[in-house]
């Protein structure tokens, strides 16, 4: 029961990880007019509602703090923000169905217009720059439809994962009844 445990705890490190390294060198490359989607904000929905608000907390809090040490300017914002979401969509684990896109299309969504909505009230207008509908229609939107883009491509893949985590822990669990 242990050795399984450790797996997801590592298959979830490398997912992660690998999330990370992907928007810090080749999404920068795909950046349309600026917008980029957020490939750690789609990671952290994702194993919030598949697995719960604790492991959403996690996965955000390490995605935040990667993010904050790569971008941020001071630590912990990000971290905050990204914990917030992962125990946000943690709260829908009840009503998610593996089978339907919708919810996790949905999910992320919001979650990415939050986000944004996060970022803009506290960095952006705490410097006193008022310009919201230049921010909401040039950056929160376009990132949003083009994070829904990329979760379409990357939601199967986690969903498959998720699924290989989940069986090897059912077999795993029927070997001790």
């Amino acid at each position: 029961m242990k050795a399984v445990k450790i797996r997801r705890i590592v298959v979830t490190a490398v997912v992660v990880l690998a999330a990370y390294l992907l928007q810090c060198t080749i999404f920068p490359s795909l950046e349309i007019a600026g917008i980029k989607p957020n490939l750690m904000l789609i990671v952290t929905a994702s194993f919030g509602f598949m697995r719960g608000p604790r492991e959403g907390m996690l996965v955000g809090f390490a995605s935040g703090m990667l993010i904050d040490i790569q971008y941020g300017d001071m630590i912990g914002f990000y971290a905050l923000i990204y914990l917030a979401a992962g125990y946000v969509n943690g709260l829908f684990e009840q009503i998610y169905f593996d089978e339907d896109i919708k919810l996790p299309l949905f999910l992320i969504a919001g979650s990415n217009v939050v986000y944004g909505l996060a970022v803009y009230f506290l960095t952006f207008l705490l410097r006193s720059d008022f310009d919201f509908l230049y921010y909401l229609n040039r950056i929160i939107v376009p990132e949003a439809i083009y994070t829904i883009a990329v979760t379409l491509i990357i939601y199967p893949l986690l969903l498959f994962i998720n699924h290989k985590l989940e069986a090897e822990e059912k077999r795993s669990a029927s070997k001790f009844v």
